[in-house]
């Protein structure tokens, strides 16, 4: 098979939001999430200095505040937000529920001989 396929509300929920869809996709590089946030929901504080992953969130619905390094990132729905794998993040829903995607993958390094080309990128 050249493709796995999921839905997100078939993965059992984690911490009241989050459906980590890398397991069942069997991704070897790369990490999803989609995050149902109820009102008042927050996630734990958390960086990702240990895996060196960066993890980009989109929000695709609604508005959240994002706290980077205790920096309060206002979030509206189509707002993409990239994090460094040492910075600290944390989600705080508002008053309303919103959606995001979560993506994340080991960084990309200065070392030419791993070089990514994104330029182009189709994807």
């Amino acid at each position: 098979m050249s493709y796995r396929k999921v839905n997100y509300e078939d993965v059992d929920q984690v911490s009241s939001a989050m459906h980590f869809l890398s397991d069942p996709l069997e991704t070897e590089q790369v990490g999803v999430t989609v995050a149902r946030c109820d009102p008042g929901w927050n996630s734990k504080p958390h960086d990702h200095t240990d895996n060196e992953h960066e993890e980009i969130y989109v929000l695709i619905e609604g508005a959240a505040t994002v706290l980077i390094d205790d920096e309060p990132i206002e979030m509206e729905t189509g707002d993409a937000l990239w994090i460094p794998p040492a910075s600290t993040r944390q989600i705080q829903n508002g008053d309303e529920e919103s959606a995001f995607v979560l993506v994340s993958a080991p960084s990309i390094g200065d070392d030419d001989d791993d070089e990514w080309l994104l330029s182009g990128f189709a994807g």
